[in-house]
């Protein structure tokens, strides 16, 4: 059977010069709007404290001190430090994807800590809102993964695994279908899990509807628990997929990755508050 080999270009057009717009940044907008949406809707409704008029600044300033910086910055020290060594300038390189879910969730942590203490709201508001938001967030952002044609899967015999010839360092307009095909018969390309694809839909659109309905339980409505439900929900999900993604250089025991093992570091962190905040307890009515 012949496998699809991936070829779509990441750049939606250019704008003249190294300046283009890419569907990677693309996928993020969308992720902002779609939270500044429902940020709103919810404010309205007197759910989320951040007025109405304010929630645009909210989220434009989280998206930059949390996402970009955290995500970046956890990438680069989690994943691409070696690289960051030898060339710090990586650490700027954006525009060749890069961006770590769990230090994007680190950076939106520290900034909602800010934020409340300056405008004196109750951090568990502010994020057990986002958590119902973030999950749209990953979706794009994975869907913007496959197109950029990285962080792809785990060789694999299915159907409807994937080529992807930027896992020998060719990226779209470098490469023709013949030549794809001369490398795939000579096991240089093997077709993989399009995992991207995997996670976009588990930890993105999956762990959203579950967050919506959990949103709507007199459970869900305590302090801290769509938080929490959020990191388990993420990190159940990022765990399993990750036995589909190709793992990057470091394993543990052969088989542990560092996403597996930064996952279970969320779970820990959801137990502590569902610990703190009570969120074990039920109440018994006699």
């Amino acid at each position: 059977m012949t496998h699809y080999i991936h070829n779509i270009n990441p750049i939606v057009f250019e704008l003249g010069g190294p300046l283009a717009v890419r569907w990677y940044g693309l996928s993020y907008l969308l992720g902002f709007i779609t939270a500044i949406l429902l940020l709103r809707h919810w404010s309205k409704k007197g759910e989320f404290e951040v007025s109405t008029a304010e929630v645009s600044n909210f989220v434009v300033l989280l998206a930059f001190f949390g996402v970009f910086l955290g995500g970046r910055l956890g990438y680069v020290l989690l994943y691409g430090f070696a690289e960051f060594m030898s060339n710090p300038l990586y650490l700027f390189k954006v525009w060749e994807g890069g961006m770590a879910s769990h230090g994007g969730l680190v950076g939106v942590l520290l900034f909602m800590v800010w934020y409340a203490k300056k405008h004196q709201h109750s951090f568990w508001n502010l994020g057990d809102n986002m958590a119902c938001t973030a999950a749209l967030g990953f979706a794009f952002g994975r869907l913007a993964n496959f197109i950029n044609g990285e962080l792809w899967g785990r060789i694999t015999p299915v159907n409807w695994g994937i080529i992807f010839p930027q896992e020998v360092g060719l990226h779209y307009g470098q490469y023709s279908r013949p030549m794809i095909e001369k490398m795939i018969k000579t096991g240089e390309l093997m077709p993989r899990h399009p995992s991207q694809l995997y996670q976009s839909f588990a930890e993105g659109f999956l762990v959203f509807g579950i967050m919506l309905l959990l949103r709507r339980t007199a459970w869900g409505k305590r302090p801290g628990a769509l938080s929490s439900s959020f990191l388990v929900l993420y990190a159940l999900a990022r765990i399993g997929m990750e036995f589909f993604r190709e793992p990057d250089s470091t394993l543990y025991f052969g088989w542990f990755t560092k996403g597996q093992l930064y996952s279970i570091l969320m779970i820990l962190g959801a137990v502590i508050i569902g610990w703190r905040k009570g969120l074990f307890h039920t109440e018994i009515r006699t």
